[in-house]
C-alpha cells in the first residue's frame, strides 16, 4: 500500500478501532470498537491482512480487552470491569462508582497478571483522569488522579519501567516498576509532545516505543531516552494503538478511528477506522496475559 509496506488488513472499518492485542495461546488478534461496545478476534494471515473470526457485543463502551491463558477476558466495560467467557459476560466488578461522565479507555496487564486500566471523561477535558491497578483478588489503587485522558501503556524490556501517556497534556511518563509487588517510583516526563495527541503505544525488544498519534496519522518510534528514530504515515488521520503480533511478534497492527471525523475527511480519508499492519524489521516484546481474579470482592455481580 505504500513504499513503506504498510498494508490495509481489514475491508470493514470500525467507528473507533483501538487496543489491539495479540494472543499467543490461541494465535489471533483482538482489538476493539469503542463506540460499538465491540470486542473482534481476528487471524494474522502472512501477507497481513486481518480475517474478522469473531465479535462479541457488549452494552456500552468498550475501552480495551486482554485475554488470560485460559481463555477469559477482562473487559474495560463502561465504569466497570467484566470478566468474559465463551462470549458472555460472567462476571462483573463495578469500579468507578456512579460517575456517569467516566469510563474506562486504554488498559494492559502488567507482568505479573494485575490489570492496569485508565479513564476519561465524556463530558470533555479533566484533570482528574485516573489509572488503576486491578489486583488479582479485585481490589484496586490509584497510581494517578490528576491526567487528563489515561492511555497508552507499555514496560520495559526488563519490566522494571512504566511507560503512560495522559494524551490531552500530549505528555508520556515513565518510572520505575516492581512487578513483584506493582509499587512504582516517582513519575517524570519522558517525551513533551507540540502536535498531534499520543495514544496507544507498545514496546520493542530494543525497548523503543511505538505510539500512535491521533490527528496526526502517523505511528512514531522513540527511544527509551525520548529520540524520535522512525516515522510511519498512515491514511487515517486518528491513529489509535498499536501492538506487535503473530508467532514471531514482527507484525505492528494498527488501529484506526473514523470517529471524530467530518464527511469530507472521511471522503478523503475511506480507510479511516480499519486496520492496518507493516513489517518493520524489529520484534515486540510479548504483551503479558492477563491472569485472572481470584475471590469474590464487595459489591461484584456474576
Amino acid at each position: 500500500m505504500s513504499a513503506d509496506g504498510l498494508v490495509l488488513a481489514t475491508a470493514e472499518p470500525g467507528v473507533l478501532s483501538e487496543g489491539p492485542f495479540w494472543d499467543p495461546v490461541r494465535r489471533s488478534i483482538h482489538w476493539v470498537d469503542i463506540r460499538r461496545g465491540e470486542v473482534l478476534t481476528g487471524t494474522l494471515a502472512e501477507d497481513g491482512t486481518i480475517d474478522v473470526v469473531d465479535r462479541v457485543s457488549l452494552p456500552g463502551t468498550v475501552g480495551a480487552m486482554a485475554p488470560s491463558a485460559t481463555g477469559e477476558w477482562i473487559v474495560a466495560n463502561g465504569d466497570d470491569l467484566v470478566v468474559v467467557r465463551d462470549g458472555r459476560v460472567v462476571r462483573t466488578i463495578p469500579v468507578l462508582g456512579t460517575d456517569e461522565a467516566r469510563r474506562f479507555n486504554d488498559g494492559k496487564p502488567d507482568a505479573a497478571g494485575r490489570y492496569l486500566v485508565g479513564t476519561l471523561s465524556e463530558g470533555g477535558p479533566s484533570e482528574r483522569e485516573e489509572l488503576l491497578v486491578v489486583e488479582r483478588d479485585g481490589s484496586r489503587r490509584v497510581l494517578d488522579a490528576d491526567l487528563t485522558l489515561a492511555n497508552g501503556l507499555g514496560w520495559s524490556a526488563d519490566g522494571t519501567r512504566l511507560h503512560t501517556i495522559d494524551t490531552l497534556r500530549r505528555r508520556v511518563y515513565t518510572r520505575d516498576y516492581d512487578v513483584e509487588t506493582g509499587r512504582t517510583g516517582p513519575r517524570e516526563v519522558l517525551l513533551e509532545l507540540d502536535a498531534g495527541f499520543p495514544d496507544g503505544m507498545c514496546v520493542d525488544a530494543e525497548d523503543h516505543l511505538w505510539i500512535a498519534f491521533w490527528g496526526l496519522g502517523q505511528v512514531r518510534r522513540y527511544t527509551a531516552g525520548g529520540e524520535l528514530v522512525r516515522m510511519i504515515e498512515v491514511p487515517a488521520p486518528h491513529t489509535s494503538s498499536v501492538a506487535f503480533a503473530g508467532p514471531a511478534l514482527d507484525t505492528l497492527v494498527i488501529t484506526t478511528a473514523a470517529d471524530e471525523l467530518t464527511p469530507e475527511q472521511l471522503e478523503q480519508y475511506p480507510y479511516s477506522g480499519c486496520l492496518f499492519t507493516i513489517v518493520p524489521g524489529v520484534t515486540g516484546l510479548p504483551q503479558p496475559l492477563w491472569a485472572g481474579f481470584v475471590g469474590a470482592g464487595d459489591g461484584e455481580r456474576a
